[in-house]
C-alpha cells in the first residue's frame, strides 16, 4: 500500500467535504441576510460538482468570485478547527467501529450455536442434533 498516496487521497476526500460544509454555512448565513444570493448560490451548488471542492470552487470564481472567497475563507476556519482533533478522532473511531464489528459477528456466531451459516443466511444444523433425524426414528 501506497501511504503517502492514501494520505493525499484522504486529504482531498476531507477538503471537499469542508467545501461542503462551508458552503452550508454559508448559505444559512446568506438565507438570514440575503435570501435572493442565498437562492442563486443554492441552484449554482446543485449544478456543480460539489463533489470535487477545487473544482467547485474553480467554477465559482469565475460565475461569482464574492461569494467563493467567502466560502474559501469559511473552509479555512472549519479546518483550522477541526484538524487539531482530527487524527485521534479518526484512530479512535476506527478502533471502537472496528471493535463493534467485532462484537455484533462474534454475538452472531454464539446466536448462531457454532453452526456454519448456510447460503440462505440460516445455521446448518450439525449432523447429530436432533433435528437432522426424522420425528419418526428411534432413539
Amino acid at each position: 500500500m501506497d501511504f503517502k498516496q492514501a494520505a493525499k487521497d484522504t486529504a482531498r476526500v476531507i477538503t471537499s467535504y469542508l467545501t461542503f460544509q462551508a458552503v452550508k454555512t454559508v448559505l444559512g448565513q446568506l438565507k438570514e441576510t440575503n435570501p435572493a444570493e442565498a437562492y442563486w448560490l443554492n441552484s449554482f451548488s446543485t449544478q456543480a460538482a460539489l463533489q470535487d471542492g477545487e473544482t467547485y470552487l474553480k467554477t465559482l470564481l469565475q460565475e461569482r468570485a464574492d461569494l467563493a472567497m467567502r466560502i474559501m475563507t469559511v473552509r479555512q476556519h472549519i479546518a483550522e478547527d477541526i484538524c487539531e482533533f482530527l487524527p485521534e478522532m479518526v484512530v479512535t473511531g476506527i478502533q471502537q467501529a472496528n471493535t463493534d464489528h467485532r462484537r455484533q459477528h462474534l454475538e452472531r456466531l454464539t446466536r448462531l450455536g457454532g453452526g456454519e451459516p448456510s447460503l440462505d443466511g440460516e445455521p446448518e444444523q450439525p449432523q447429530d442434533s436432533p433435528a437432522a433425524f426424522p420425528p419418526d426414528a428411534p432413539d
